[in-house]
């Protein structure tokens, strides 16, 4: 209960807090259609609903597919990128926007929707690359590896292709590596909200087997879970949330590691029947906080990264220490 007041105020605040304020009684008219102030109404249905419903989707999003990563693979520093589909939608984005003179014409054509397909599509490859290998790969450790050294490989294409980019578009590739909940319009926000409900659904449905594995694979097999199955259905499921994310708003960077350890630190619990509803609602407050820090500079905003690794690291840090 406390945690959904806490998101409830949360929201309130991303939608009245910006460069221009609007303050509550006035926020209550625009949401019945009452207010005679055309511009705020315009900034709130265009721009600060659409942004608070990403944070929380995102937020969630990220929480989830991390907790699942830590539990699947049993490393406290898992998260939803270690199997390389945030590279992946990195290396799609680095086409589109670094590549030739050709790519740059065809970016031109699609407009604003060429990093969201790219994004898409590098998201995806990388995701049925660990999908086969996850067929293939007995041992939960190797498939790590194999998704951490794909991410390597990845990492260093992206830089083959900045070094011989041109100075513009460098900039627009680090613009979009700083992550972004604002990008997301009102056209955009079924499909990210559709996407991401059912990755959440989902990982509802895999709560049991979930709890099976923190037993560890040996005791999860002899308890009937079907490990081959379903690590393939947590890469699968972990791929649609962490790179939907990664495709609207970038690579978000702490959420999905730190947010687990939180919540293991407030409820005292494994159990993923508590685990999952409480990393939705704290990875959801998380990541409207932290949209609401990158506005603290009066005429600029914050890299959302940045506030992010803030927030997410000393998590970390203190959870290691705490448990010695």
């Amino acid at each position: 209960m406390a945690l959904m007041l806490s998101l409830g105020l949360s929201a309130i605040a991303s939608l009245v807090i910006g460069s221009v304020w609007i303050p509550i009684p006035d926020l209550m008219k625009i949401v019945f259609h009452q207010s005679p102030e055309l511009g705020w109404s315009q900034i709130f249905w265009q721009f600060r609903l659409p942004k608070a419903l990403t944070a929380i989707f995102c937020g969630a999003a990220l929480a989830v597919s991390g907790l699942q990563m830590q539990v699947l693979f049993s490393n406290p520093l898992a998260g939803p990128f270690v199997l390389g589909v945030s590279s992946g939608a990195s290396l799609g984005v680095a086409i589109a926007i670094l590549a030739t003179e050709s790519m740059g014409q065809v970016s031109a054509v699609l407009g604003s929707e060429s990093t969201l397909i790219a994004a898409c599509i590098g998201a995806a490859f990388s995701m049925s690359l660990v999908a086969i290998a996850s067929r293939f790969v007995q041992n939960s450790t190797i498939l790590l590896v194999l998704g951490l050294m794909m991410g390597y490989g990845v990492g260093t294409v992206v830089n083959i292709l900045l070094y011989f980019s041109s100075p513009e578009r460098i900039q627009s590739y680090i613009n979009w590596t700083f992550g972004s909940f604002a990008g997301v319009t009102v056209a955009r926000l079924p499909l990210l909200c559709g996407a991401i409900s059912i990755g959440l659904v989902l990982a509802i449905a895999s709560i049991k087997p979930l709890n099976t594995m923190l037993l560890g694979e040996m005791q999860a097999r002899s308890l009937g879970t079907k490990i081959s199955r379903l690590r393939l259905g947590i890469v699968v499921n972990v791929a649609l949330l962490a790179g939907t994310v990664t495709a609207f708003c970038g690579p978000i960077a702490f959420l999905g590691v730190a947010v687990p350890h939180l919540c293991r630190a407030l409820f005292r619990s494994t159990d993923s029947r508590i685990m999952l509803p409480a990393t939705i609602l704290v990875g959801a407050n998380l990541a409207i906080v932290a949209d609401l820090a990158t506005q603290l500079p009066n005429k600029s905003l914050l890299p959302l990264n940045s506030v992010t690794s803030l927030l997410g690291a000393p998590i970390v840090i203190w959870t290691i220490l705490r448990r010695k």
